[in-house]
């Protein structure tokens, strides 16, 4: 193990602060119910003016003691929204649950007056009798009109620091900046991406800041080459002003990861003012005003850690109050945002600030794992901004840890789309963590499809996780009107059904848990799905059917039946691999024949799984 591994992992549960923002009352969940499933128990319940999410307790008794559902020890255990699936719950047991909303954004169950009041007790056990697939029934109207899909993968992805796209050699035998920067091109290309966001744009490998004879030199060649890549690709950064220059740090001593980053405080603020300050009018000359006030300028990294941030509380918002003075001060119409937090913490704390001392906040960001991303509209309006403020979480993924197996697997892929589809209409952009296995923070990978962050493997291998936001993508912009119901409904199996301009009809169907204990599936929770499709012109229709799941779209277990106990493969494996790295199809392409506008399709749906279905009109019918 590396030593930045080693400590990494003894640091990284570390808060830069302890405390925080007083959590307001909430009032108690009304309406909850517990609708018992095959494996699972589904709950909703009505949600609470001033929650942003929601944790959920089970008990033995009605009596309790009550402990938060556990998915697998997720950043936040509060989730946004009902509905919600327990699938930790012993079957044919029966369990007791309440609900209680959490107003302050980061303060999970530890914190003692987090959780507001709690909803009154039901109760409901999950079932295994029998054994048919419990089913669940999708009902696409392409009738009806549902809205314009909304995109929150486009707007960024996550990145390694950027500086990797002029690097050499690699694990593999393979370029790292030719590989890294091609993988950057698929996702804009394949994806939609329009920004990447990554760390370290001000460390020293760069050349940014020295002194000399006491007198600080600022250089800014070596980010514009950064850059200049960047756009070339069609790409724009989303620039996070970290880390700490070295001749500029309070404690040159604190860094983080094998690339020594500095982590503390600025030891002269007026000199990091007028580095960040000077940076974006270079930046604004070199590229223009309106191109530049298309990106962000976002305050650090993930400062209620005491991994990057050696500082208290108070110093980050004295950092970010300073930053976006200096930022304002090139041109009042570049975007500041923060605080890029773990967890969803130091949300209440700047927000607060900010509408105290007046300080710009363009875009509130955060990050979180493992769990879908809390609803921060309400801590919004607590504080006095606008409800549509922009929401970047600029971090999201499975699992926070490195060298994962969940990284490379189908249930990663049900994940992401689960949380996609869970997100849209209420915040601006979702990024993924992120795009490529080139990736050094705790030393270069070690073999392929090691368990790597990336969506693309060190070769540009596409993961199940790629496939899963390439499906997102291939949707049309117009959705239709989709129905669940059944075992499961809404909180493991859902769906979204989109128009093509051809008239074609395109349906996204998946089946997710955030149970990582459920990662290699569950035959409790595999479901047939009963496809009802309505609203089609008459005649046949061209049914092709894709679909990620661990038989299917699935590199790592091609991988695994090559592999033969080396870590790399040869030139003559590497070929076979990018043959077989395809978006797999379930089924042959057939045809089926509509009837009064209706046909009925069914199939096996297991956890996890994503399925699209690709559906082109009759030749010659009103809908082609």
């Amino acid at each position: 193990m590396s030593n930045a591994r080693r400590d990494w992992q003894q640091r990284i549960h570390l808060r830069s602060d302890t405390g925080g923002e007083a959590a307001p009352y909430l009032d108690a969940p009304t309406g909850l119910q517990a609708s018992s499933g095959r494996g699972q128990v589904t709950l909703s319940w009505s949600p609470v003016r001033g929650a942003v999410g929601y944790v959920v307790l089970r008990a033995a008794t009605a009596a309790g003691p009550y402990q938060p559902v556990d998915t697998g020890r997720p950043d936040v255990m509060a989730v946004p929204a009902p509905p919600f699936a327990d699938t930790t719950a012993p079957v044919d047991a029966g369990a007791w649950y309440v609900v209680a909303g959490i107003s302050v954004a980061g303060n999970g169950p530890g914190y003692p007056g987090a959780m507001g009041a709690r909803s009154e007790p039901t109760c409901a056990a999950p079932w295994a009798k029998g054994g048919a697939l419990a089913s669940v029934r999708v009902t696409v109207d392409a009738s009806q009109p549902a809205g314009a899909l909304d995109r929150p993968w486009r707007p960024v992805i996550g990145s390694e620091h950027l500086s990797q796209l002029h690097y050499d050699g690699a694990p593999g035998d393979v370029n790292i900046g030719q590989e890294f920067g091609e993988a950057l091109r698929l996702a804009h290309a394949e994806l939609g991406v329009g920004a990447v966001r990554a760390h370290a744009i001000l460390h020293d490998e760069l050349a940014v800041y020295r002194e000399l004879d006491g007198q600080p030199v600022h250089d800014f060649a070596g980010i514009d080459r950064v850059y200049d890549t960047l756009l070339a690709l069609g790409l724009r950064p989303v620039v996070e002003l970290s880390f700490m220059p070295a001749a500029l740090a309070a404690d040159p001593g604190k860094t983080v990861f094998v690339y020594q980053a500095h982590v503390s405080p600025p030891r002269d603020w007026d000199r990091w003012e007028a580095l960040v300050g000077d940076l974006v009018a270079h930046l604004v000359d070199r590229y223009g005003r309106d191109e530049v006030r298309s990106w962000a300028f976002e305050v650090w990294n993930e400062p209620n850690l005491a991994v990057f941030w050696s500082g208290t509380r108070e110093e980050y918002l004295r950092l970010y109050q300073t930053t976006a003075r200096a930022v304002k001060s090139v041109d009042p119409g570049i975007r500041i945002a923060g605080p890029a937090s773990a967890a969803a913490g130091w949300i209440d704390e700047l927000l607060a600030f900010c509408a105290e001392t007046g300080t710009p906040l363009d875009i509130l960001t955060t990050h979180t794992y493992g769990n879908l991303p809390l609803d921060l509209r309400d801590a919004l309006e607590r504080h006095g901004f606008p409800r549509d403020l922009p929401i970047w979480w600029t971090e999201w993924g499975v699992n926070a840890t490195h060298f994962n197996p969940l990284h490379d697997s189908p249930f990663a892929a049900a994940f992401l789309v689960s949380g996609m589809a869970g997100v849209m209409g209420r915040l601006e952009s979702l990024a993924y963590w992120v795009v490529s296995d080139h990736f050094e923070e705790l030393g270069r990978p070690t073999a392929l499809l090691h368990g790597g962050f990336g969506l693309l493997s060190v070769g540009n291998l596409r993961k199940p996780r790629w496939w899963a936001l390439h499906m997102l993508e291939s949707l049309g912009d117009e959705r239709v009107c989709v129905e669940v119901e059944g075992d499961g409904a809404r909180s493991l199996v859902d769906g979204i059904a989109t128009r093509l301009p051809g008239g074609g009809l395109r349906v996204l169907v998946w089946n997710a848990t955030i149970d990582h204990a459920k990662a290699n599936g569950d035959p409790l929770l595999d479901r047939r799905l009963l496809l009802s499709l309505r609203g089609l012109a008459d005649g046949p229709w061209t049914v092709r059917h894709y679909r990620v799941d661990e038989q299917h779209s699935n590199i790592a277990r091609e991988w695994r039946a090559m592999a033969n106990g080396r870590d790399w493969p040869d030139e003559a494996t590497w070929a076979e691999l990018r043959r077989r790295n395809l978006l797999e199809e379930l089924e042959p392409m057939r045809t089926v024949e509509t009837r009064a506008g209706a046909v009925d399709l069914a199939f096996d749906l297991p956890m996890p799984a994503v399925s699209l279905l690709d559906l082109t009109p009759p030749a010659g019918s009103p809908a082609a």
